[in-house]
């Protein structure tokens, strides 16, 4: 079982490594043409819209429902009636997208007042941002149909996904970042407006990801004639189960969304600077938390389908360790490398130092929630797979409740940076209740042999971040250095963590033996 987790686990993370190192590259592109001012915040802005419905429907709502009961119909009633499924859930729940798709376009103004409160109090106003308002909804005209493309997109992932292809989902984010990274060096001197170039991007972007999938579905046998059925006992329980779970899972975009509507309230620069720290998030997040999370949702929903407790137990116990032992020393590892990684990658063109110091700032908050993020990866699965909604829901629901009264109570006194560490901890809340469900309803327990691990893991983080903070130099004297011996000197800084942190787990007795089955059977 987890031999074969693993090997499916390196394939997505492998291809997501190459997907956020374009992304990376992307935004250092991005930082290097737009800078962190006020087209950058509009751009930002109305790239979150699209790039939340891509974490709902690509990472999140749509494939926590629709994976289970593919999977289902796949073991119970074989590859025809997947067919048959895949044809009905694309022509009824399409045709859905599709209006949505229809209405943000038109409605583009509406939504850019509704996240966007604070530039279209400057708008009634003529204030001096009234601009902003009014690019946000030119660019959301344009971004807003990505939702079209990536929700296809989503479907025929997750039914590849189903028959182990893992591989073809996880590398056609890839394509977006190419697309955007094109239009940006080619596009954008072309136009008065260079942020617009990014907003067509995403358009392309998503009509490129799209593209590349159906051959692959083709070959497959599995690229099917959209049906009308909505009716269908199947597409009904998907819908049962997206809807929810458009909420639930989530949690952590909404949160997000929500610091933009309050962050336009504050200082130019404060959406931007919550941005680039977030995307230095989702590196380690996409690499390890959402790379795991999609191999074991197809495994946890067989194992519930062949009622095999013990394998799903020991599905999320692996999931959980695995986790844990990336997202514990890169948590640390981005707290203490906040100034170099930032000044490194985007510190040229129109990015400062002064938004260097800004972005760091809410970066280190956001790291405070980085385990929790991935946590949340692997145990909403848990619920999903066992087709629970309520139970997410509910803790979403009281997750989003306290990350808005955190906001409201850190906000006015750390302001952007108090937006970004309200998100951390309400991710916190919600990682450890959706434990608590999981422990409450006896589907999963931390064991001894589990909480040892993690104990060590942490220990061993602690001392690699002591020895990362006396190694690393002051942002003066970072910036004293030339960008060849930046590049140097944080590869040196990295390796030096990466080899101090494994020597330290292999002294505390960690072996890949811990990663194994039978270790995982043992210690539950």
């Amino acid at each position: 079982m987890s031999a074969k987790l693993l090997k499916s686990g390196l394939i997505v993370s492998f291809m997501t490594l190459i997907s956020r190192v374009l992304g990376l590259v992307r935004d250092v592109v991005v930082a290097n043409f737009i800078g962190a001012g006020a087209a950058a915040d509009v751009f930002f802005f109305a790239n979150r819209i699209p790039n939340f419905l891509r974490r709902l429907f690509a990472e999140g709502a749509f494939s926590q429902a629709f994976v289970p009961v593919l999977a289902e119909v796949k073991a119970k009633h074989g590859d025809d009636a997947v067919r048959l499924l895949v044809a009905k859930v694309t022509g009824s729940l399409g045709v859905v997208v599709t209006l949505v798709t229809l209405f943000g376009v038109i409605a583009s103004p509406l939504v850019a007042m509704l996240f966007g409160m604070g530039w279209f109090v400057e708008w009634l106003n003529d204030g001096p941002d009234a601009h902003k308002f009014e690019l946000a909804s030119v660019m959301l005209k344009i971004t807003f149909p990505y939702l079209w493309f990536i929700s296809l997109v989503a479907l025929s992932g997750a039914v590849l996904n189903i028959y182990n292809r893992f591989a073809v989902a996880a590398f056609t984010p890839v394509f977006l970042n190419i697309v955007m990274i094109a239009c940006a060096v080619y596009m954008a001197p072309l136009l008065d407006e260079p942020a617009l170039a990014l907003a067509w991007g995403v358009f392309i972007g998503g009509v490129v990801q799209l593209l590349f999938q159906l051959p692959f579905l083709a070959k497959a046998g599995l690229l099917q004639m959209p049906r009308w059925g909505w009716r269908d006992e199947n597409v009904v329980k998907i819908r049962k189960l997206m809807l929810p779970a458009l909420f639930g899972v989530s949690v952590s975009q909404i949160n997000l969304l929500l610091d933009t509507v309050i962050a336009s309230f504050l200082l130019t620069g404060a959406v931007s600077w919550l941005y680039y720290s977030d995307r230095l998030i989702e590196f380690p997040l996409g690499l390890f938390g959402i790379a795991i999370a999609t191999v074991i949702l197809p495994n946890l929903s067989r194992h519930h389908a062949s009622d095999n407790a013990l394998r799903f137990s020991q599905t999320l116990d692996w999931s959980l360790r695995f986790v844990s032992l990336f997202g514990i020393p890169a948590m640390a590892g981005l707290m203490i490398l906040a100034k170099p990684i930032i000044a490194l990658l985007f510190m040229r063109g129109e990015f400062t130092q002064h938004d260097v110091m800004m972005v760091s700032h809410s970066l280190v908050a956001y790291s405070t929630g980085l385990l929790s993020y991935m946590l949340i990866k692997v145990l909403a699965p848990g619920f999903y797979a066992r087709q629970d909604i309520k139970t997410p829901v509910r803790i979403g629901i009281i997750a989003m409740l306290a990350n808005m009264v955190m906001n409201l109570m850190l906000a006015p006194f750390l302001s952007y940076v108090g937006l970004a560490l309200a998100t951390a901890l309400s991710a916190s809340l919600n990682a450890l209740l959706l434990y608590r469900g999981l422990k409450v309803a006896g589907v999963y327990q931390l064991s001894k042999a589990t909480l040892l691990f993690l104990a060590k893991l942490l220990c061993a983080s602690g001392i690699m971040a002591a020895l990362l903070y006396w190694q690393t130099p002051n942002l003066a004297q970072w910036l004293k250095l030339s960008f060849n011996a930046q590049i140097w000197r944080l590869s040196a800084l990295c390796v030096l963590a990466v080899l101090a942190y494994f020597a330290l787990l292999m002294l505390m007795g960690v072996r890949l033996r811990d990663f194994s089955a039978n270790s995982i059977a043992e210690s539950n």
